[in-house]
């Protein structure tokens, strides 16, 4: 049996973080409650390629990648000569810099749907910026919706946490499914000449039926604006995003995360006539032309242009799908390694009187003891090698093993050291129809302090 790993730093840590930041976290989705309290680090320090170290000195290969975040590699080279470099000349100044320019300028060169581009920090700036153009290009307010979008007001009521966003705002808003035609049309057939934008993220399966230019056409024959929230697919699933991949344009797409490795950035882009709404419509920040951000994009295209990091990324994705997928067919336990190469997940089904999320539990017990760090998404990278997929499918095949024998004898919730995790606080898969949430009533007004 492999023994627990201590972690004594990261829980002095999280005790002193619930005094002084709500939740504890600055990311839901980074939260103990996600993974098994007890078991799981909760803070990492250090991190170069794929490997990552905690508080207490533990390494595991990283799969989430900072949620996707990170391309490249930590702590890549090419980016953090980049960084110091626009370090050393200044981050953030009075006027503009001229990153601004070159980085739009090269990102218009490869994404399909880029005339023009607009920076800001983060994946939910993106589509709230998106969302607010082709409200203002349309003079429409309803949004058809698939996946999910960030946690601006807009979007955020659709949420398990609907708190602080007023019902008025979510009425606008109704969810379709992806590679369900129908489910669309049927909203623009229930609210005619009312909806501004569609807008869908890429999930973990392939279009079938043309269904990306179809619901793309669709929503143009009802005079809506097309949107692609490419925050994690862009730079990921080809240079030019999914977009590129499957050889359909949007009006407008939103590109984060691998954008920068790292480095918070993130951006619109889209054709003219709907970006030049950005002259009446009000979107601005301080750091939207952070220089250090923009070295590290302009690194990241470098890299991309000079490097078969893609190719890559595709090669070491298909290599841990075969992997995995053949140890789960030979252990018996009914999950699945669902998604793309580039960018997959595991689905665990209730079975042996055990639900699903309590087998993930104990899946997710077993990789980290065995210096795997799973999450929710399995997102390759440009450093991961063949040797880390095979150290991670050994560690998959030992662990499938822990589970099956814990299926068989039933003693799965014996066998776990730590509390179960949490339902995954991401509000839905990318294409499946959420749940209306219901919003508890207002108790009473926030007390002063004395």
């Amino acid at each position: 049996m492999t023994p627990p790993l201590a972690h004594p730093t990261s829980e002095a840590l999280w005790q002193r973080a619930t005094q002084v930041i709500p939740c504890g976290s600055q990311t839901l989705s980074k939260m103990p409650s996600q993974f098994v309290r007890g078991v799981y680090p909760k803070y990492l320090v250090r991190g170069r390629g794929c490997r990552v170290t905690d508080a207490d000195g533990h390494d595991y290969i990283d799969w989430p990648m900072a949620l996707g975040a990170v391309l490249l590699g930590h702590a890549y080279p090419a980016v953090v000569a980049a960084v110091t470099r626009q370090v050393s000349e200044g981050s953030l100044f009075t006027l503009m810099h001229p990153l601004e320019v070159e980085v739009a300028e090269r990102l218009t060169s490869i994404v399909p749907c880029a005339e023009m581009v607009r920076f800001v920090k983060n994946g939910s700036d993106a589509t709230e910026a998106a969302v607010r153009l082709a409200r203002a290009y349309t003079g429409r307010g309803r949004v058809a919706y698939c996946g999910y979008h960030g946690f601006h007001d807009w979007f955020a009521g659709t949420t398990p946490r609907p708190a602080g966003v007023p019902e008025a705002w979510t009425s606008l808003l109704s969810p379709f499914e992806y590679n369900r035609l129908e489910t669309l049309a049927a909203l623009f057939d229930e609210h005619p000449g009312e909806y501004a934008a569609v807008i869908l993220e890429q999930p973990g399966v392939e279009p079938a039926d043309d269904f990306l230019a179809r619901a793309r056409d669709l929503a143009h024959h009802h005079g809506a604006v097309f949107i692609w929230d490419e925050i994690v697919t862009g730079l990921r699933y080809a240079r030019g995003g999914a977009e590129e991949r499957y050889g359909v344009t949007p009006d407008l797409a939103c590109f984060g995360k691998a954008l920068g490795n790292g480095l918070p950035i993130a951006a619109v882009l889209g054709c003219r006539p709907l970006m030049q709404e950005f002259e009446r419509v009000f979107v601005s920040m301080t750091y939207g032309g952070d220089a250090i951000a923009l070295a590290a994009a302009r690194a990241v295209l470098d890299t991309i242009d000079r490097e078969p990091v893609l190719a890559h990324v595709w090669a070491m994705g298909e290599r841990w799908m075969t992997g995995a997928r053949a140890k789960i067919a030979a252990s018996g336990v009914a999950m699945r390694v669902g998604g793309a190469p580039p960018r997959s997940h595991f689905e665990f089904d209730d079975q042996a009187g055990y639900a699903g999320t309590e087998v993930r539990g104990l899946f997710l017990q077993e990789c980290v003891k065995r210096g795997v760090l799973f999450g929710v998404p399995i997102l390759p990278s440009y450093s991961h090698q063949p040797t880390d997929i095979d150290r991670t499918i050994a560690a998959v095949e030992e662990t499938l093993g822990v589970v099956a024998d814990a299926l068989r004898t039933g003693t799965l919730r014996e066998r776990m050291e730590g509390e179960m995790p949490d339902a995954v606080i991401r509000p839905a898969a990318p294409g499946v129809a959420p749940r209306r949430v219901r919003r508890p009533r207002a108790s009473g007004g926030v007390e002063a302090r004395s």
